[in-house]
């Protein structure tokens, strides 16, 4: 797309393992499950001056793996991980708007009205955060590219950055569903030309959510206070090291 700023796009970051791993803005990453994540990965993290992990997922998603590397204990004692789930599955409504899970922007704007608290709870632990902070969800798409919107907006990003920054997450979980062994239970690998399908009609959906949403107020509403707020925009403030 035209008019995208240098250092406004989400930037791709590889540490060892993880997936969907990219840079929202300033000091704030995104990415899938922390499992996945090597202890170099973890080391990688930490020297990049990450000290905070949120996990939006609910207590059920959190269960390990065989497939998941081991990760020594006092490694990750160097991190503070922050349980913040955005959603309750059981809530009433969930299942007809969202399916088994939230999967398109176009519900976006349901899932805020929903869980207003428990996304705005997401923003105070950001708030509060120490050092960079990672902010993870299962895929590192809807969850975690809710609150990365929310965070590009504050960040000052505009529409075309934003939807880069979708189209991004989308692509990054898709190359996970060609590569990995185990099919999703939901999903299934998308070729260029659907996945580009997928994506146009997506886009018109997370744009109309863009325009509609104003971060600042939202989280006023919610229960943030004006120095968290503040304190949120600090944490995606550019400069001239993250570009």
């Amino acid at each position: 797309m035209d008019g995208i700023l240098p250092g406004m796009t989400p930037r791709r970051v590889d540490w060892d393992g993880a997936v969907n791993a990219w840079q929202v803005a300033g000091d704030v990453y995104r990415m899938g499950r922390r499992e996945w994540v090597t202890a170099g990965g973890w080391q990688q993290m930490y020297d990049d001056g990450v000290r905070t992990v949120i996990d939006l997922r609910t207590s059920g998603e959190r269960q390990p793996r065989d497939s998941d590397p081991d990760v020594p204990a006092e490694l990750l004692r160097r991190f503070e991980v922050l349980h913040c789930p955005t959603e309750d599955p059981d809530a009433e409504e969930f299942g007809e708007l969202f399916g088994p899970y939230l999967k398109d922007p176009a519900h976006y704007g349901d899932y805020l009205r929903l869980f207003a608290g428990q996304l705005a709870a997401v923003f105070k632990a950001i708030a509060a955060a120490r050092g960079k902070v990672v902010v993870h969800c299962s895929a590192g798409r809807d969850r975690s590219g809710i609150i990365a919107v929310m965070l590009q907006l504050l960040a000052g990003a505009g529409e075309e950055e934003i939807v880069q920054g979708y189209r991004q997450g989308m692509r990054g979980i898709n190359e996970r569903h060609r590569t990995h062994g185990v099919p999703h239970v939901h999903e299934r690998y998308l070729d260029d030309a659907s996945l580009e399908a997928l994506l146009r009609i997506r886009e018109v959906s997370l744009l109309e959510f863009i325009r509609a949403l104003d971060v600042q107020g939202f989280l006023a509403d919610n229960g943030l206070t004006a120095a968290e707020i503040e304190a949120v925009r600090r944490k995606v403030k550019e400069s001239p090291a993250n570009h």
